[in-house]
């Protein structure tokens, strides 16, 4: 039997709930109870509307990474809630997919409103869990929000056809209709943005989904959740199970269950593998955002201080841990020396540490294992003839998951930086010294999520941008997310476009239907 906290009404924030709001802020950890809406925080899973909570000690202890705080916990969960969860999304189908696109375009609106109305808060969450600065966290509030905004509005314009028939009693017309229940895996790395670039285009559609948030950053999902009810979400629309020990197991049922009809993971190229495997056992429809190794290239006649701000956006941004940052940079010999002494100025006057600190540029990694991960690609560029311009070692002196933000130059192509992903701070700088030769060299990669150059030629630019095997290209700037834009990759960095009016249509089938006996005598 699942233990079940049920929902309290919403009420004011006045009176009573004023009080109850005082009771919930003094049993949160100090970093929590500073919130304006202590009720965001949820330490329990929720299905078909409820809340769930932990069975005995089977809880996730979730950490601060700047501080190593605990925040909190919430529970460890397996199969058999996971099984409860999406038999909750199946009977929620049933209903909410008979629901007219505008009452959805209505609640995801609402829900939007809401997201904004707790800006201070939600990005304040996002910054304890996740680490990166309160400053990144409020940008990517905005932009978790706009994706409810924008499948709103693409809600209401989700168009059939009439195709021509080549018989005279026969009427062809398609409709597009939601899949089913949708399987939603997301990462750490945007705790809050993921959710709803998967959450808002499933909800559009007329889905019911159930979610699997990181172990490492639970609360952000979970406020969001909260935040649906409020605008209105029917129970077992939305379902979140959080677990860790039983990730496996989760994970396997979310993939192969047979009332799931739809998955959609972001994550690492392995486990997307897996998930696709476990998927295929039902021939579900899947969306894979998974791993990128992203070039990022300055040619001889960019516009270099330009140059430079665009590899800081694209390489630092959240201490390097985006799935579309700059993990090669590569620079055209001629400019090389200047590239790498500016990009290095600018490096080591970034400052680390807690991201809710004034003055702070950059936060923490997630954890340990990250820094370790670090180090080894440093270590291994060193060992083969690379040079540090700026940091290369952990800030010890901090008490969380600090790794110096680090320049390495003359990187050769051997490293394991230019076959992983690093996922930290480093930026590996490569000289190369013609066109054809450094497109040779990105395409060599088995992942094509996204890349980066700069030039002023544009020749050039259309040459370079049609040549190089990725799923999107930034050209002459660091930052390309955006939500009306179709986010993915090609190659092994996965299947389908999340965002944009491509988005939806993942979570949607074609139905085709002739109508005959209509010809006329």
């Amino acid at each position: 039997m699942l233990r079940v906290l049920r929902s309290a009404p919403q009420a004011s924030f006045h009176g009573p709930r004023a009080l109850a709001l005082a009771r919930l802020a003094s049993s949160l950890s100090g970093a929590f109870a500073s919130l304006k809406d202590p009720s965001l925080i949820r330490q329990d899973a929720f299905i078909d509307g409820k809340w769930v909570s932990p069975k005995g000690d089977a809880v996730i202890k979730v950490t601060n990474p700047a501080t190593t705080e605990v925040l909190g916990t919430v529970p460890d969960l397996g199969i058999e809630e996971t099984r409860a969860a999406i038999d909750a999304a199946g009977i929620a189908f049933k209903s909410w997919s008979k629901t007219t696109a505008k009452q959805r375009h209505d609640i995801l609106k609402k829900f939007y409103d809401l997201m904004l109305e707790n800006t201070e808060d939600l990005s304040r969450i996002i910054t304890l869990e996740n680490g990166k600065t309160l400053a990144e966290a409020k940008g990517e509030h905005l932009y978790s929000a706009s994706f409810l905004e924008w499948f709103a509005e693409e809600a209401v314009r989700v168009y059939g056809e009439v195709i021509p028939s080549p018989f005279p009693d026969i009427r062809n017309v398609t409709i597009k209709q939601p899949v089913g229940v949708c399987s939603l895996l997301t990462p750490w790395n945007f705790p809050s943005a993921m959710i709803t670039r998967k959450l808002a285009p499933a909800l559009a559609a007329g889905c019911t989904v159930v979610i699997k948030p990181p172990a490492e950053t639970p609360f952000s999902a979970l406020a969001l959740i909260e935040l649906a009810n409020r605008a209105g979400v029917p129970p077992g629309v939305i379902n979140v199970i959080t677990t860790d020990k039983n990730v496996k197991e989760v994970g396997d049922e979310l993939a192969q269950n047979k009332v799931v009809k739809k998955v959609s993971f972001t994550g690492s190229t392995n486990v997307a593998k897996l998930l696709m495997q476990r998927a295929s056992s039902t021939l579900k429809k899947v969306s894979l955002e998974a791993g990128g190794n992203s070039p990022f290239i300055v040619f001889d006649d960019a516009d270099i201080d330009k140059a430079v701000e665009g590899a800081i956006a694209s390489k630092f941004r959240a201490s390097g841990q985006t799935c579309v940052c700059a993990n090669r940079i590569y620079v055209q010999s001629s400019i090389y020396a200047e590239f790498a002494s500016r990009l290095a100025d600018k490096v080591d006057k970034f400052k680390i540490g807690n991201g809710l600190d004034e003055g702070v540029t950059h936060g923490p990694l997630i954890h340990d294992r990250a820094i370790e991960k670090v180090q080894r690609h440093v270590e291994d560029a060193l060992s083969k003839g690379a040079e540090i311009l700026v940091g290369g070692k952990r800030a010890t002196e901090l008490p969380g998951s600090f790794f110096q933000p680090t320049v390495l130059s003359n990187v050769s192509n051997d490293t394991l930086i230019m076959d992983e992903e690093t996922f930290g701070p480093v930026a590996a700088l490569i000289k190369f010294e013609t066109e054809n030769e450094v497109i040779d060299i990105c395409n060599s990669s088995d992942v094509g999520l996204a890349g980066y150059f700069f030039s002023r030629d544009v020749g050039r630019v259309w040459k370079v941008a049609e040549a190089l095997e990725l799923g999107m290209i930034g050209v002459n700037t660091g930052l390309i997310s955006q939500a009306c834009i179709p986010f993915g990759g090609v190659k092994e960095s996965g299947l389908g476009r999340e965002g944009g009016p491509h988005g939806i249509d993942e979570y949607m089938e074609t139905k085709f239907i002739a109508f005959g006996g209509l010809a006329g005598k």
